[in-house]
């Protein structure tokens, strides 16, 4: 069994479509709601490997689009108080496959930890599919 610890915006399509992939792999998911992570810093610096700090950030955020964060000019420190403090920030999705931890759907990196084809993520516009409604709305 290939088992993937899928952390996600709840009734984000982008994420909705990473799962599809992954579970048309024989994947079983486990998923959770990451803007109630439960995570502390330092796990969740784990998650972010050696990506920089940009990397980190999801850009579709409204505070990343809007202009009022800019990753590139933050410390990892700072980067990540402000990820602790309004997850919406992280990019997404955080992945728990076999003991490594992901940031962000790389096809090629899940393909390889998983040892077989990955589908490719298509472009999808979060903005035109809702995706930054909250629950309820």
């Amino acid at each position: 069994m290939r088992l993937v610890v899928f952390y996600e915006k709840p009734f984000c399509a982008a994420n909705a479509k990473q799962k599809q992939i992954l579970r048309s792999c024989g994947c079983t998911l486990i998923e959770r709601n990451l803007l109630e992570h439960g995570l502390k810093g330092e796990e969740l610096r784990i998650f972010m490997g050696k990506k920089t700090i940009t990397e980190w950030f999801n850009p579709a955020a409204p505070a990343i689009k809007n202009g009022l964060i800019h990753p590139e000019t933050l410390n990892e420190e700072e980067a990540l108080a402000l990820l602790m403090e309004d997850p919406i920030l992280i990019r997404r999705p955080l992945m728990v496959i076999g003991r490594e931890k992901l940031c962000g759907f790389d096809a090629a990196k899940v393909a390889e930890l998983l040892d077989l084809y990955v589908e490719p993520m298509p472009k999808i516009n979060c903005m035109e599919k809702g995706c930054l409604q909250k629950q309820g709305e």
